[in-house]
């Protein structure tokens, strides 16, 4: 039986000020950029637009259906560094150690701690970025209504940080993204032992 992550196929996208995340990002034309639980993937085609041929952009989900239109989405776009992977981001990654640039999980994580995986996958998004890479984190104001989960699965940014930072991280930039979500970047934690 396929394991389905709960909020699959929901995208955030729509709410946020792609303009101010993707600035905030700083994403180059050699940048290599992966979207954990990427769903539908339009945080993963803006990626590829930006980037460009010289970089790559892998979409990782275990909806599968969303991963066969983003496929063919990427191939209609023109997208070949835009690679689609069938995986489940509470398992090991099936990427290499520290081969990404940006670590991205829109709207992901909340529903990571409820699932109880929110460590595996850090601990996994910690073993593949470079040394100067970026864990970037959008996530729903904490508030009561839609859009987004109900407000006690919703992570206030003190709530993510804490989450986060146990894992080798330190806190890089905060950022309001629109009226319903925020960003958080982090970059690993060079006093970390990882030995």
């Amino acid at each position: 039986m396929e394991k389905q992550v709960p909020g699959t196929g929901k995208s955030s996208f729509d709410l946020i000020d792609a303009r101010e995340l993707f600035e905030r990002l700083s994403l180059e034309k050699t940048s290599i950029f992966v979207d954990l639980g990427c769903g539908r993937g339009e945080y993963a085609v803006e990626a590829a637009l930006r980037i460009g041929e010289k970089g790559a952009v892998y979409a990782i989900d275990l909806w599968e259906e969303g991963l066969v239109v983003l496929g063919t989405e990427a191939e209609f776009r023109g997208l070949p560094q835009l690679k689609v992977l069938a995986a489940d981001i509470c398992e090991t990654l099936p990427l290499q150690d520290q081969s990404i640039d940006v670590c991205f999980a829109a709207t992901v994580l909340h529903d990571l701690v409820r699932e109880g995986c929110a460590d595996r996958t850090l601990e996994e998004a910690r073993r593949i970025l470079r040394p100067r890479g970026i864990l970037a984190i959008v996530e729903f104001k904490k508030f009561d209504g839609h859009p987004g989960p109900p407000i006690d699965v919703k992570l206030a940014p003190d709530q993510v940080e804490q989450i986060v930072a146990a894992h080798g991280f330190t806190r890089k930039e905060f950022t309001e993204i629109g009226p319903y979500n925020y960003l958080i970047t982090f970059l690993p934690s060079v006093t970390r032992n990882d030995g």
